[in-house]
């Protein structure tokens, strides 16, 4: 059973029995217990939800560290086909979008957010270590929100993860 579906699947449950069990949960739907647990706690994360898309996992690993000890709900994808697979069950409150990755690079990403109806309001913060002026403008004109170089300062990406959260929010 496809997440979207499962998800659906248990709220409607709860909704309708909200004392219901997990296990109950996983007789009706014919799943197994363990995944309705891991759907159930997915589903009741209050937590801000950021995305990082990057393909260098040491980067990712640290970044999400430091994000996850200030209380956001933290996911990671390696490359673009891999987020938009997650972006099917996981929808964040916003991206971290590294621009050099293999296959489909961050820019064709973001183009790619941009232009889908469902996903357009995700603020995207470019993360990357091309910083030429060309760059830059680049990802801000086919619709990022921020643009961030690496190596970047901890509490400036805090900052500006903070600011366009509050304006998506606006």
């Amino acid at each position: 059973m496809e997440k979207e579906t499962l998800d659906k699947d248990i709220m409607r449950l709860l909704e309708e029995q909200p004392d219901i069990s997990t296990k109950e949960i996983a007789e009706k739907l014919s799943v197994s217990e363990d995944v309705v647990a891991k759907r159930v706690e997915v589903l009741s994360d209050t937590r801000e939800k950021i995305l990082i898309v990057d393909d260098e996992p040491d980067a990712v690993i640290a970044t999400k560290r430091a994000l996850e000890a200030d209380g956001y709900n933290v996911i990671d994808a390696g490359n673009g086909a891999m987020a938009f697979d997650l972006l099917r069950s996981d929808i964040p409150d916003v991206i971290l979008l590294d621009v050099m990755m293999p296959d489909m690079d961050g820019f064709e990403v973001c183009k790619r957010l941009k232009e889908d109806p469902v996903y357009r309001n995700i603020p995207v913060i470019m993360l990357t270590a091309k910083g030429e002026i060309e760059d830059k403008v680049g990802g801000l004109d086919i619709g990022a929100d921020d643009y961030v170089t690496k190596p970047f300062n901890l509490k400036e990406l805090k900052a500006r993860i903070k600011t366009v959260l509050r304006r998506a929010q606006d």
